[in-house]
């Protein structure tokens, strides 16, 4: 074969190998199912500048009943937990923007605060504090122990058709207690029994890719009540879908890039074929200008 010929067929091929092995990795790193090998990273990005805003309710406000529904602003791709009295009272993905979440509190006055979280968990500043005072509508003073839920996660997902467990602690009251989880995904509320305070796992699997809030609602054998709602997320690229609270944005994956590398690969492989056609003509017509044979060694 040519020697121009063979380094343009060799650059060619090495380009074509590259693209494969590109393209199989972009897909092995997308969502890897069962018993699969997936690859997955992390890159630096700086934390939120821009903090989540609370706009209902409004300073100063009064209430009976729990749980009270907050809305506000917030960046995009953010996760935004609220916090009551500096303790953890919930968390929802940002959405268009803006955000909305049902949140219990505490007996008396309540500092709340909103706090956006990228991908990395890292916090963005607070937002303006907004004071709100519940009083107990409950007479007995023997029922003055509030339940209270929280967890150490505001957001907790897995794959779709994979289990997802979620640890959640329950404290005050007076147990044995009843526990109510919905998981945002239109299937029935899940029902947990509790003897005694202290830290239990729920468990779901959701069986499509999205965005769900997950409301969990306790209640003592007094019938105090306490509220808790999170955000789940079953993993992979999300279809518009009917299912209430389940969000409706296709997320990039590598996979759908992997259709531009492969634009870029191609075209890549057909400037290298030119290239070396065009080395290969200047070489053969130099070697005819000295005499020599074009194709010999």
């Amino acid at each position: 074969m040519k020697k121009s010929h063979k380094h343009t067929l060799n650059l060619a091929l090495l380009s074509f190998a590259s693209l494969i092995i590109f393209t199989n990795h972009s897909f092995a790193i997308t969502n890897p199912q069962n018993n699969g090998v997936g690859l997955q990273g992390e890159v630096a990005a700086p934390a939120p500048t821009v903090a989540a805003s609370i706009v209902s309710p409004a300073n100063g406000a009064n209430f009976t009943a729990v749980p009270i529904t907050l809305t506000g602003s917030c960046p995009a791709n953010t996760l935004v937990k609220i916090f009551k009295n500096g303790v953890f009272g919930g968390a929802v993905a940002c959405q268009a923007g803006a955000y909305s979440i049902q949140v219990d509190l505490f007996s008396g006055q309540n500092e709340l605060k909103a706090t956006v979280y990228d991908s990395l968990n890292q916090a963005g500043p607070d937002s303006e504090t907004v004071n709100v005072n519940y009083t107990n509508a409950v007479a007995n003073p023997s029922l003055s122990s509030l339940v209270t839920l929280t967890s150490n996660f505001g957001q907790r997902g897995a794959n779709p058709k994979q289990e997802l467990t979620w640890p959640i602690i329950i404290s005050g009251g007076s147990a044995p207690y009843a526990v109510s989880v919905d998981w945002g995904d239109l299937t029935p509320a899940d029902m947990y029994s509790q003897t005694a305070v202290g830290q239990f796992t729920i468990k779901h699997t959701y069986q499509q890719a999205g965005l769900f809030k997950v409301l969990i609602k306790a209640v003592d054998q007094n019938g105090v009540s306490a509220f808790l709602q999170l955000s789940g997320v079953a993993n992979g690229q999300v279809v518009q879908s009917s299912v209430a609270g389940a969000s409706a944005a296709k997320p990039a994956t590598l996979s759908a890039i992997s259709w531009q590398v492969f634009g870029f690969c191609f075209v890549a492989i057909i400037i290298t074929f030119w290239l070396g056609r065009g080395f290969g003509t200047k070489t053969v017509k130099s070697k005819l200008q000295r005499g020599e044979h074009p194709f010999g060694e």
